[in-house]
């Protein structure tokens, strides 16, 4: 049985592959405001994933919690989740879910990253304000589009293994759906101009910077050119059965084990009044480590045997810790 993480990353992929598909239509009225609200769905579903993966899978780590205020006009002691209008518990919005993974987990993302996603959140939260015939606009929405799902793509592979290969996630250029010599384009009312100049003001801040894992905006140049016969990609097969071995999956652990050495620092900080990061800590952690209960070694690309290998730690691993560390009251 798949947990709630999984689950909720599983959805996650289906947003993102639903914008890509819709992106990508050769005739879609509403491309890229329904690309960008659906993007940044599947960016949300996939920081609650993570925040589920971190949390052991408690699905009280997504509720709005509040202090409800009691029939004498005073706040209760303890902390509930806030409901909505029908009852249901509400839960954490995206850059909350950001705050929890980077600040409470100590989970290192580039900031890159996030100015990406409030440049889409703006995109969306505007989008009834979009007209689909602005080619400006358009290219904006698709260099933004382009970059966040290579950051998407890097994080999932990152955080819960090699589990995208099977899908192609990328955007069809504009140029197979415009003629950029001849592009239809409208003023820009004052409402896109405002989002347009946001994005185009996150987007000095970055470039002197090398095209790299993560990116704000990606542009995507198309040349089309004749292809010669030969200049397909040279492909071997062997039936050696001498030939080396290569194991292309391993067992799904990032459930069991969601916590790397940055984690597990951050959490321990934040459990302990007296712990530091000293001799006595990397004992006791190495002690802990030989128990499969509290640490597994795995490597970073499984494709890779001779890669490198990164111990994770089950959360379980504090009450070891318990015994040699007093606890925040």
């Amino acid at each position: 049985m798949k947990s709630r993480s999984r689950l909720m990353l599983d959805k996650s992929i289906a947003a993102m592959l639903s914008a890509i598909e819709i992106y990508n239509k050769p005739d879609f009225k509403y491309r890229e405001e329904t690309f960008a609200i659906l993007c940044i769905n599947s960016w949300e579903l996939l920081l609650k994933a993570k925040v589920l993966n971190l949390s052991s899978n408690k699905l009280a780590s997504l509720y709005i919690m509040e202090y409800k205020v009691l029939k004498t006009g005073k706040k209760s002691n303890f902390l509930t989740p806030k409901r909505n209008r029908s009852g249901n518990q509400m839960s954490i919005s995206l850059f909350e879910a950001y705050r929890i993974i980077t600040e409470e987990y100590g989970v290192r993302i580039e900031k890159i990253v996030n100015d990406n996603l409030i440049a889409l959140t703006e995109i969306r939260d505007n989008s009834i304000h979009f007209v689909n015939d602005d080619l400006l606009l358009s290219m904006k929405v698709q260099e933004l589009g382009s970059a966040s799902l290579q950051n998407y793509l890097h994080l999932v592979s990152t955080w819960f293994g090699d589990i995208l290969t099977k899908y192609n996630f990328y955007l069809m250029p504009l140029s197979f759906f415009r003629n950029f010599d001849d592009a239809p384009g409208v003023a820009l009312n004052a409402n896109e101009k405002k989002v347009l100049d946001y994005i185009n003001k996150s987007e000095k801040a970055y470039d002197n910077d090398e095209i790299g894992d993560y990116n704000l905006t990606l542009r995507i140049d198309v040349k089309f050119q004749k292809v010669k016969s030969t200049s397909g990609l040279p492909v071997h097969v062997t039936n050696d059965i001498g030939a080396t071995a290569i194991m292309l999956s391993e067992e799904d652990m990032t459930d069991k084990y969601p916590w790397d050495y940055e984690v597990l620092n951050t959490r321990l900080a934040k459990r302990y009044s007296d712990f530091k990061m000293n001799a006595k800590y990397h004992e006791i952690r190495k002690e802990l480590e030989e128990d499969k209960r509290y640490a597994y070694e795995r490597f970073l690309n499984p494709k890779n045997i001779n890669g490198g290998k990164k111990t994770f730690y089950n959360p379980n691993i504090q009450k070891a810790f318990d015994q040699h560390y007093m606890k925040v009251v």
